[in-house]
């Protein structure tokens, strides 16, 4: 898993006075777990522009005024609930014989036959919690939809590896593709004033639609 460095200064004084004053010149107090004794520290609030703004995920490298670095993860995060700001971050330390978990995210990769032919992909949850040790850790999982018609989905099973383990349940839907069914039909059904003959009518006419455009598309990109 890729890194990102905070440079950080020790802090002397955890008090409320002192946090304030910290806030107000632009740095954020943090307070880093897991070794023998925690480490209080603060950093420039724009240094976390990259770790804590961005779909992806991270380790931290905890780089200290004396020269020592500190393998990381981002473990808690609070912001202020007017601004958004940054008020305060907790990190963990990393060691090479030790699991950590994390929330990792899921990236799609191919275009799934049954999107082609007019279904829809739904996309349901888009991380993962994953347990690993530090050097297994994923950038990101991928998941194959090529191969996925109407009606199929992709299970956390699916996407077991020997690398690091998965917390979630194995028959947990990470994604599927289903009949695209119009608002208007769902309406009507939900009225009960169609029948199941025309709701095969209709949804196989949507089918057509979809085809058709898609074939349209599919001509003027060539």
């Amino acid at each position: 898993m890729k890194s990102i460095t905070i440079k950080g200064s020790q802090r002397e004084s955890v008090g409320k006075v002192a946090t304030k004053a910290l806030r107000n010149a632009g740095k954020v107090p943090c307070v880093l777990y897991g070794g023998d004794k925690a480490i209080h520290f603060s950093a420039d609030e724009i240094s976390f522009k990259n770790l804590v703004y961005t779909p992806n995920i991270y380790t931290a490298t905890i780089e200290l005024e004396n020269g020592e670095k500190i393998n990381s993860i981002l473990q808690d995060i609070q912001f202020h609930p007017v601004t958004d700001k940054i008020l305060h971050v907790d990190f963990y330390q990393l060691f090479d014989d030790k699991e950590v978990t994390m929330n990792i995210p899921i990236h799609l990769t191919g275009t799934a036959p049954g999107v082609v032919s007019g279904g829809i992909l739904r996309f349901p949850n888009r991380t993962l919690r994953v347990r690993a040790l530090p050097a297994n850790l994923p950038d990101f999982i991928n998941a194959d939809i090529s191969k996925l018609n109407i009606g199929d989905k992709i299970f956390v099973l699916d996407l077991k590896t020997d690398a690091y383990s998965f917390l979630n349940p194995d028959d947990m839907v990470v994604c599927q593709v289903e009949w695209h069914v119009p608002l208007k039909l769902l309406k009507m059904k939900k009225a009960k004033k169609v029948k199941k003959a025309k709701v095969v009518k209709v949804m196989l006419k949507e089918v057509k639609l979809l085809q058709l455009k898609v074939l349209q598309t599919s001509k003027k990109i060539s």
